[in-house]
């Protein structure tokens, strides 16, 4: 028997028919949802002359339009909100303090400054969204450029509601139809947002080009019939390996995935934390913030924090002491950003154990209760299981120069968080050789961040558009063909 019904949206029109039957990803939750098969072909816009609506609207119209609903979106005064919320204690991998913690954080993205810079940044001008902008070369010559919007499919992750709630502002943003699928371990957030729209402005155009619905990932019968270029010409896919693969099947000419591929993050701690006793637990309490907020179920979290503190004795018992002060920082962070975690992996758990049998390579402190732990390596090597490091578990790497941790970095590995800041300068025109895509301080790994900003190593908004160039051509700035020009000059 199903525990709740996750309806579908269809364009300003929230049904709740046809239903079957779906489990939760974790197997201990069950929802009914309208069979995907009778409404695939409905969740498409359909031709893209349809959008044109969309350009009847001034860019300070969305934001209006965003605006209002961010005030709508208060998750203790939305009913919607607050049953997925509810949903949410279940199925999501964090405990209920950093699931209230993250619902809340919802309408802040909607404020109206913040919006604008979704724009402004990336793109350098609201003006390529509002019209054409003109650009005059050195010989004389113009073109004109414009950031049109497209018809999108949006696959957010469930692990944080963050990427719903982009999926509906960057789609109005950009002037583009957007088609949201639901993930099992998070099926109402998108939803909430939809109807709640639908409240607020059912025929309003922004409204009328969202469509949400849930069908299992890797459904052919289904997604071959959405994931066409005569429906969407753009997938913004979050999550895992399985989430991509089901997509990449489908990509051809016309239509480009614009992915946020799992990643890794670390931390680089420089010899200035290892000076004295009061560097050391300022930078274990940061250290344990990376690791420990969000119980680091994202791809944000710092798993791996890489000392130079030095491979000789002496380096080694100031890293086991560092350890237990992070360690001690991760116990005492609030609830709203920390927690014990729900149930420790057992895979991860037994490699712990494992090592605890022997302390010559690897010392663990914690973890005996499943409330988190600090493998502090004895060598200066990772420990092999590193991939699963996860429920508020990190490993701590001796070094003997900053030089000897670039090794360990490569195209997964998305933030790295400095300590102290300081080192940055002298490290941050060499890691992105490397793949590191963000930068940024010790204790900031997972905030302090803006999604205004490039986000794996890509600029989303600016890739969701179709930027679009009209040539000015004169005989005075382009010599002709019939005159002599050349092609392509």
């Amino acid at each position: 028997m199903s525990d709740f019904v996750a309806g579908i949206f269809l364009r300003g029109k929230y049904l709740e028919d046809n239903l079957v039957s779906f489990g939760g990803r974790y197997g201990d939750l069950a929802f009914s949802a309208p069979d995907p098969h009778k409404y695939a072909d409905r969740l498409a816009l359909g031709g893209p002359s349809k959008l044109a609506d969309l350009y009847d609207l001034s860019f300070e119209d969305i934001l209006d339009y965003l605006e209002e609903l961010g005030t709508r979106l208060d998750v203790n005064r939305n009913e919607y909100l607050d049953h997925a919320r509810c949903v949410s204690y279940q199925a999501s991998p964090v405990t209920p303090p950093i699931v209230d913690s993250t619902y809340e954080s919802i309408p802040y993205l909607f404020e109206r400054q913040r919006l604008r810079e979704f724009i402004e940044k990336p793109m350098g001008s609201i003006d390529y969204v509002e019209g054409w902008v003109e650009h005059t070369l050195a010989d004389g010559g113009a073109f004109c450029v414009r950031a049109f919007g497209s018809r999108t499919l949006h696959i957010p992750a469930g692990n944080n509601p963050v990427p719903a709630a982009l999926s509906v502002i960057w789609s109005a943003l950009t002037r583009s139809d957007a088609i949201i699928k639901s993930p099992s371990n998070e099926p109402l957030l998108a939803l909430a947002i939809a109807r709640t729209m639908g409240d607020m402005a059912p025929d309003h155009p922004i409204t009328r080009h969202l469509a949400v619905a849930y069908w299992k990932g890797g459904d052919t019968e289904v997604e071959k019939r959405i994931y066409r270029p005569h429906n969407i010409e753009k997938i913004l896919a979050w999550g895992g390996f399985s989430s991509l693969k089901h997509v990449t099947k489908y990509i051809q000419p016309g239509l480009e995935l614009i992915s946020f591929d799992p990643k890794r993050s670390a931390a680089i701690i420089g010899p200035e934390a290892f000076e004295n006793d009061e560097a050391m637990r300022d930078a274990a309490v940061r250290a344990a913030a990376d690791m420990g907020a969000v119980n680091q179920v994202g791809c944000v979290s710092g798993r791996l924090f890489y000392a130079v503190c030095g491979c000789d004795d002496a380096g080694i018992e100031k890293l086991n002491r560092f350890g237990e002060y992070v360690y001690k920082a991760l116990l005492d962070l609030p609830p709203h950003v920390s927690t014990k975690p729900k149930k420790m992996d057992k895979e991860l758990k037994d490699c712990l154990e494992a090592l605890r049998l022997d302390d010559d390579w690897y010392r663990v402190i914690g973890g005996q209760d499943e409330e988190g732990a600090i493998v502090v390596s004895q060598i200066s090597d990772q420990v092999e299981f590193a991939d699963l490091l996860n429920d508020r578990v990190g490993n701590f790497i001796p070094v003997d120069t900053v030089g000897d941790i670039f090794r360990f970095f490569d195209a997964y590995t998305q933030t790295v968080g400095i300590y102290p800041d300081s080192l940055m300068e002298k490290v941050r025109d060499t890691l992105p050789l490397y793949g590191v895509q963000r930068i940024t301080s010790l204790g900031y790994m997972c905030t302090g961040g803006t999604f205004a900003s490039p986000h794996d190593a890509i600029e989303p908004v600016r890739r969701m558009c179709k930027w679009i160039v009209n040539n000015k051509c004169t005989i005075d700035t382009v010599p002709p063909l019939w005159e002599g020009g050349r092609i392509g000059a």
